[in-house]
């Protein structure tokens, strides 16, 4: 294993141990519930929104949920990485995650992976189809609770 590998690992299981954001608010403006079939994990994420500049932001979010270290620690990096960015801007992030996620393994150019920052460290999870899940769990929720709040400016994909 390389010594970026090893980081990418110790850094899920830090956010798994200590997770960002865990904890539901009050005062959001949407909520979503997603379960991984799979496996059983899941995650109740609420988003918190903020207007700046006539754009809606993403105030933060809050989340419970369960389930193993990459889907726990996934809904960790990304609580982190949403964080005050306009909604246009978490759209774009939860597609870029999407497209890594795609990736097998092979990971996104620069700009892409600077982008998603820590959300790198989920790269090696791409080798594995029945993880691929697991780590998307937590964006899938994210997208359904902006869609809910009516601050989505995509479209909903049919899946």
């Amino acid at each position: 294993m390389s010594s970026m590998e090893q980081l990418y690992q110790q850094l899920i299981l830090d956010h798994a141990k200590d997770p960002h954001g865990r904890g539901l608010a009050e005062g959001h403006a949407a909520e979503s519930f997603q379960v991984n079939p799979t496996c059983g994990d899941e995650v109740r994420l609420r988003v918190h929104l903020a207007q700046d500049a006539g754009a809606p932001a993403l105030e933060r979010v809050s989340w419970e949920g369960q389930g193993c270290s990459i889907s726990q620690a996934s809904v960790s990096v990304m609580s982190e990485l949403v964080t005050g960015a306009t909604v246009p801007d978490v759209e774009q992030l939860g597609e870029t995650f999407r497209a890594l996620m795609q990736s097998r393994g092979e990971g996104l150019d620069e700009d892409a992976e600077d982008r998603l920052g820590d959300a790198t460290a989920f790269t090696g999870v791409a080798k594995y189809p029945a993880r691929i899940k697991c780590a998307l769990l937590g964006w899938a929720a994210l997208r359904d609770a902006l869609a809910q709040s009516g601050a989505a400016t995509t479209k909903e994909e049919e899946r």
